[in-house]
Order: structure tokens, then sequence, then C-alpha cells
């Protein structure tokens, strides 16, 4: 039986290490009704190129586009957006990987729960597949609640064209941008997003990524809530000082203590 097409978004740049991988976990789901949307951002290796042409000649369900310079990731992932024709989009980056059911189960509960938005809890793995440690996601996320933090992992999220009513872009941030756009995405809809809370996905450690340096961050955190959600300047240093960063050490505190449990239990099992 046909279901409904699952549009997901890959932005690539230099990731030849676990990019098959990745590209793998999406075309070996459960839910097999699946496009594979690559957008490169002008990649200098070779390897990465090689794999790129290989699964655009040989699998019907991935399409690649080369840019000729590069963009960032916000922009590159909006150029795959734009060539979805899937009811739903999703989100995958290229070194991270899904469970084989992650797509069918999601499906399934965004369909239960009438949701517009949703995400799962993930495994954090370093460079060698090695488990660090674990996110484990919130049951609901609001607007409110978004506001104060992203709480909603990228490589996670799907979000239903259908019920929003047309298909969602990422603001033209270099940085953050996933972000900017779940906050679109529920204030526009007024709907509340919901989270899997059992990991169906791993995400890559990345120590040299644009979102590892988080003082470095600290100036796109306001740019979204001066050009995302429109605060005055006064606005957004307040609800950073005050909202923010109270709620990301709690965030951080968290996931330290889910880690040292999830990890104390698999020391256990071997």
């Amino acid at each position: 039986m046909q279901r409904d097409l699952v549009s997901v978004i890959m932005p690539t740049f230099n990731c030849s290490k676990h990019l098959k991988a990745s590209i793998d976990s999406i075309l070996n789901q459960t839910y097999h009704d699946v496009e594979l949307l690559i957008t490169d951002d002008h990649s200098t290796d070779e390897e990465t190129l090689s794999i790129l042409r290989q699964y655009n000649e040989q699998e019907g369900r991935v399409d690649v586009l080369f840019l000729d310079t590069n963009k960032g990731p916000g922009y590159v992932r909006d150029k795959s957006i734009e060539r979805a024709k899937g009811r739903y989009i999703a989100f995958c980056d290229s070194d991270d990987r899904w469970f084989p059911e992650k797509l069918e189960r999601q499906i399934a509960f965004m369909t239960e729960k009438n949701c517009p938005l949703s995400y799962t809890s993930y495994i954090m793995q370093d460079d060698e597949n090695q488990d660090q440690g674990i996110t484990i996601a919130p049951q609901k996320v609001t607007f409110s609640m978004l506001k104060r933090d992203n709480k909603i992992g990228c490589s996670t999220a799907v979000y239903d064209t259908k019920l929003l009513g047309r298909k969602y872009f990422m603001p033209f941030i270099r940085k953050r941008q996933d972000w900017g756009l779940f906050l679109t995405i529920l204030r526009d809809s007024k709907a509340t997003a919901y989270g899997i809370q059992e990991p169906l996905a791993y995400y890559r450690l990345r120590p040299n990524s644009v979102s590892s340096s988080k003082f470095g961050l600290i100036k796109y955190n306001l740019r979204i809530y001066r050009e995302v959600l429109g605060f005055s300047r006064l606005k957004s240093y307040a609800y950073f000082y005050v909202l923010f960063l109270p709620t990301y050490f709690t965030k951080i505190l968290k996931k330290k203590v889910d880690s040292f449990f999830y990890l104390s239990r698999l020391r256990k099992k071997s």
C-alpha cells in the first residue's frame, strides 16, 4: 500500500567518512515511501563527490544538487526543501543516522497526535561510532517553551505540510537556522510539537562543527530573537540572559545525568 511520501533533507560538505552510512540509514527505512534530497555545499573532497554521484546515478530515490559556491547549511537545506514533493519534510545531517524504524514509528505517532511537528530522542556518538550519551526528548514543546531554548534535534525532526498548509523554510542565518524554523512553525500554527522519548537516531558529536563553539553562537541566538521573532535589541538581550541561559544550562545538566545512567546501563550489559 502506497503511503504519504516523506522528503528527507540532507546537506553535505566534505563529509565522506560517514556519508554512506547516513544515506543507507534513510534508504533502508521500514517506511519505504521516501525521497532523499541532498544539496552539496560545494564540496572540495573528491571522495564525498564520488559517493554523491554514485547514489545520484544508481538510486532512484536520491536526488543530488551540486552548488557552485559555498552557502552554509541553512541555504543548502532550503534548496532541498524547494525540491521536496512529500507531505512530510524530515531532516538528517550527513554524519547522523536513523534507526530503521524511525519514520515508520514517527509518522504513525504524528497521525495519532495530529501534530504538525515531531521529534525524537537520540544517542550521541563519537567519530568512531562509540556511544557517548543520550539526549532524551521532552514529551512536548510549545512555542513559549521553544523561545527559551531549542529542544528539538534537527536530525530527528519531521513536519507535516498538509497540516501546516505549506512548506516552511529555514531563515537566512548561517547558524541556529533549525531553531528558527521550528520557532516559525509553532508560532504560525499555534500548535504543540510532540516527541518520542525512545531514541530513534544517532547524533554525531563533532568538535569542529558549526554548533560546537557555544560562546561563538551567542550572536546567532540573538539574531534568532531579532530577525525571526522580531524582538527589539533590549528584549533580545533580556530573553537571552534571563530565559535562554538558565534553560540552556539546565538542559545540559539533564543531558549529563541522563547520559550517565544510559552509559552505566550499557556497561552492565557488556
